[in-house]
């Protein structure tokens, strides 16, 4: 009996001491990659000292039409060679090519952590949604041979006539077929350079630094913003004045470029958790969501609002809440369009930003984003509302826009603080509640709900052209300066009451009439400071636009000084 129970015992303890060493490596999407491909500051851990993330490897990752390369980090954990294998499978050949490694597809996994590239080869020749399955088996050395294997889900998808360059195909095959010695002088003539490029930049700085003379002070209560700069606004002589013109909302103007302090962004060093925790951390159940009345719906989104139940809550009653869903007309990309989008605000607690709070995928046709209830809803269709008088309505004043504004501005500084670029920034990505307070949104569903803000230029692809910076118009650049001209053009939203920017103006000449230096122009009943405030932020190139802090601080002081009138 004794020694069936000992056998019993040992076998126990052998079985713990396989499955421990079940990964012996680590495996991830990093958080910088995470960030690249759907804006999420987090780390996706497939494989965490050893030990398999099963929920992870169930979470299919959807891949955009402009990202042709994925990255992912690895290191072993044993002093002996680690094997492991790669190989791809595809739901559409036809598509998408099987995918190229900057890696041989059998070896061992380094003992230092180091990244390896995936390149996505889009052929070109249909529209399709790809399914790429990414097959990794691992073999397991003595005294405890075993064998893991991992399938890494990922959907690209792929248009037609847009197939990856065979440039970055000749640098996947450049990187499989390269030799260390060819790295070695790569790495001495990076360094060279690096080296060189450092002594210039101090050299540049140190000339900068002593040639900066005109330097932005914020003090008292005064809010004009033309008395602490030296930027001035020209109008063509043909152009009309400012307030001659109802329809028209174009003028010409060169702005000079405003000289701003630079103050650096300061980054939370809080650790996020792992992407995988939080969305099962708001996972909700259908039978807890109920649907009230549908608040807004277009052809393939719908928002409801609804009472939420939580079964801890000691109330039968549950909270009211906001849900963002698609209608039966969604297609698959659309689903993961509002899944991804709606990611965005995940894990952010901010007053003036709306975070996902639930997500409910218990129908994977028909997902469900959660958030907080906002009883006067979306902030374009209220602002029209008081500008119609319809129903019961604010009748806003100039303070309570600019203090709108400066909710809004908040939230973006508490963006970029976490390096997050929103790119859509307009009221109709914002909500707003009976005391005025603003929150700004995720972008999802705002295709479908607002499609006149929205045009596809010849490139499939609908974008928000007349709230775009210059620079995102023509190259797609986006930055935290593409955001504060984005802002520009939300508060022109928020003095002429959620009209519509350059309405007079095809979308396909948006581009010339930006290069020629036609901006908004200035509203009937908007201060001459505010309109400043408004200007500055369009400035042709990026570093003459103001920074978020110096644009709250600007809003601080007119709202203090509206006040003083009151």
């Amino acid at each position: 009996m004794f020694r069936k129970v000992a056998i019993r015992v040992v076998i126990c303890m052998t079985f713990m001491m396989l499955s421990s060493v079940n990964g012996s490596f680590n495996l991830f999407v990093s958080r910088p990659e995470m960030k690249r491909l759907l804006g999420l500051n987090a780390e996706v851990r497939y494989v965490n000292n050893g030990t398999v993330n099963d929920y992870a490897l169930s979470f299919v990752v959807m891949i955009p039409d402009p990202i042709w390369d994925l990255y992912f980090t690895w290191q072993s954990l044993r002093p002996t060679p680690v094997p492991y294998s790669i190989s791809f499978t595809l739901s559409n050949p036809e598509a998408m090519s099987v995918p190229q490694l900057n890696i041989s597809k059998k070896g061992n996994i380094p003992t230092n952590e180091e990244v390896f590239r995936v390149v996505l080869q889009c052929t070109g020749k249909v529209s399709a949604e790809v399914e790429m399955n990414m097959d990794m088996n691992f073999s397991m050395p003595p005294p405890f041979p075993n064998s893991t294997h991992l399938v890494l889900k990922r959907k690209k998808i792929c248009y037609k006539n847009n197939s990856t360059t065979s440039d970055t195909l000749m640098i996947a095959d450049a990187m499989v077929a390269t030799s260390n010695s060819f790295y070695i002088g790569v790495g001495c003539a990076c360094a060279v350079v690096v080296i060189i490029a450092i002594i210039a930049v101090v050299f540049y700085l140190k000339t900068m630094k002593a040639r900066r003379t005109d330097v932005i002070h914020y003090g008292g209560s005064s809010p004009a913003l033309s008395a602490t700069t030296q930027g001035h606004t020209f109008l063509r002589p043909d152009t009309p004045n400012n307030n001659s013109s109802v329809n028209s909302y174009t003028s010409f103007k060169r702005l000079t470029p405003i000289t701003t302090t630079t103050t650096s962004v300061q980054v939370n060093e809080r650790k996020s958790m792992d992407i995988s925790q939080q969305i099962a951390e708001i996972r909700i159940d259908r039978r807890n969501i109920i649907l009230q009345e549908k608040l807004q719906e277009g052809t393939f989104g719908q928002i409801y609002h609804a009472i939420v139940r939580d079964d801890d809550m000691l109330t039968p009653h549950g909270f009211s809440a906001m849900v963002k869903t698609v209608t039966d007309q969604a297609s698959t990309i659309q689903v993961s369009l509002l899944t991804a989008e709606g990611m965005m605000m995940l894990g952010l607690n901010n007053k003036y930003i709306l975070p996902l709070i639930g997500l409910c995928t218990d129908d994977p046709y028909h997902p469900m984003l959660v958030y907080p209830y906002m009883n006067q809803g979306n902030l374009k269709k209220f602002l029209h509302k008081c500008l119609l008088a319809e129903g019961h309505c604010h009748a806003l004043m100039h303070r309570d826009l600019v203090a709108m504004a400066l909710q809004i501005v908040q939230a973006i500084a508490f963006l970029h603080d976490r390096r997050i670029i929103h790119r859509d920034i307009a009221t109709r990505n914002c909500v707003v509640d009976d005391w005025l307070q603003v929150r700004l949104t995720d972008n999802a569903l705002a295709r479908d709900l607002f499609p006149g803000d929205y045009h596809c230029l010849g490139d499939n692809e609908n974008r928000p052209i007349k709230w775009l910076a210059i620079e995102s118009l023509l190259k797609k650049e986006f930055s935290y300066a593409s955001d504060v001209w984005a802002f520009g053009v939300t508060m022109w939203e928020l003095i002429t009451l959620g009209q519509q920017p350059y309405i007079e103006i095809d979308p396909f000449e948006m581009h010339l009439y930006l290069r020629d230096g036609y901006r908004l122009d200035q509203p009937k009943n908007c201060p001459d400071d505010l309109f400043e405030v408004m200007s500055c932020c369009w400035s042709t190139m990026p570093e003459d636009r103001p920074s978020v802090l110096y644009l709250i601080k600007c809003l601080q002081n007119f709202h203090k000084a509206l006040g003083s009138f009151i």
